[in-house]
């Protein structure tokens, strides 16, 4: 076997090794530390987050990258994937990625290309991770929508408070509506506000269905009202809006997953021939008599990756049936 092989895995393998060794130990910050540091402006949170045991590194780039627009907008996405990591660890992470797979592009065809087209994925793999770890998570929270609601109509009608019967869910309910809904009572019960708690809910779960059991809630408690007779009304509401989601889902499955593979399989053999065989690939980019090279191959190609993306974009707003 080629000694560059086992190199680079040697290599590989100790890359994540250390990134493992990075998430476990970040991983044991509490759930209160964790999630309050990210959204509220609390000075004692934002204390405490500073206070605790971080490695030299992370702290250096968490000071840089954490205030600005950008990690603000990363630490929420990584929130609502439920990923505990800091800004810090996900930019190491999307660096490593990018190097790892570049190295392993060059060692299997040793080409500049290669590089460039192992990095550009690289330097995706985790976002893709995160967006599909925040559809997943969303999707299970508004099954469970429903459940919650119902939960919470006989807590009210039993004489609790609603505070207690959201302290009730967070007992009663499998995650993730019920670490959700744990991090509102935490909230409520350190002194920030109900209308706040719910509005931070409602930035790390961005569900139409909350949105409209919030609004419900918020205004019942300037307005006044029976809350339970609100809420089992929404209920029932949101349930059959679920029922005809589900319906829809499984009808427009054949269409969206067309639309994925029928992408896919032209990138996916451009990258195996690529890699098989770059001199295949190469004479698309051989001089023509009419047009100069390489810019034959190169119009060629932005044709086909614009007919791809549009493509898919046509058979996704197909299946995009709003309820």
């Amino acid at each position: 076997m080629n000694p560059i092989f086992l190199i680079g895995g040697a290599v590989l393998v100790l890359i994540l090794l250390i990134v493992g060794l990075v998430v476990s130990i970040s991983s044991e910050r509490s759930v209160v530390e964790d999630r309050l540091g990210r959204f509220l402006e609390d000075e004692q949170t934002e204390e405490a987050q500073r206070e605790a045991s971080r490695s030299i590194v992370t702290e250096w780039v968490n000071r840089r990258v954490a205030s600005s627009s950008a990690g603000d907008r990363v630490a929420r996405e990584l929130a609502r994937a439920d990923l505990k990591l800091k800004v810090a660890e996900y930019y190491a992470l999307v660096f490593i990625s990018t190097v790892a797979l570049a190295f392993i592009a060059w060692l299997i065809q040793s080409h500049w290309a290669s590089v460039i087209i192992g990095g550009v994925i690289g330097f995706f793999v985790p976002r893709f991770y995160v967006k599909r770890q925040q559809a997943v998570r969303l999707q299970k929270f508004n099954d469970q929508l429903g459940d919650m609601l119902n939960l919470m109509v006989n807590g009210l009608r039993a004489g609790y408070s609603t505070m207690q019967a959201m302290e009730a869910v967070s007992r009663e309910l499998p995650s993730p509506i019920s670490d959700e809904f744990h991090r509102v009572v935490q909230e409520m019960q350190i002194g920030i506000t109900m209308e706040k708690a719910l509005e931070n809910l409602l930035r790390r779960i961005p569900s139409d269905d909350l949105d409209f059991v919030i609004t419900a809630i918020n205004v019942q408690r300037e307005v006044g009202g029976n809350l339970s007779e609100i809420l089992d009304t929404i209920s029932f509401t949101i349930r059959e809006r679920v029922r005809i989601k589900g319906e829809i889902r499984v009808m427009t499955a054949n269409v969206r997953t067309s639309g994925a593979v029928l992408s896919l399989i032209p990138v996916g053999l451009g990258l195996a021939l690529w890699f098989i065989s770059p001199e295949y690939i190469g004479s698309f980019f051989d001089p023509n008599p009419v047009l100069p090279q390489p810019l034959c191959g190169i119009i060629a190609v932005a044709v086909i990756i614009g007919m791809i993306i549009a493509g898919y974009f046509v058979m996704m707003k197909i299946a995009d049936i709003e309820v």
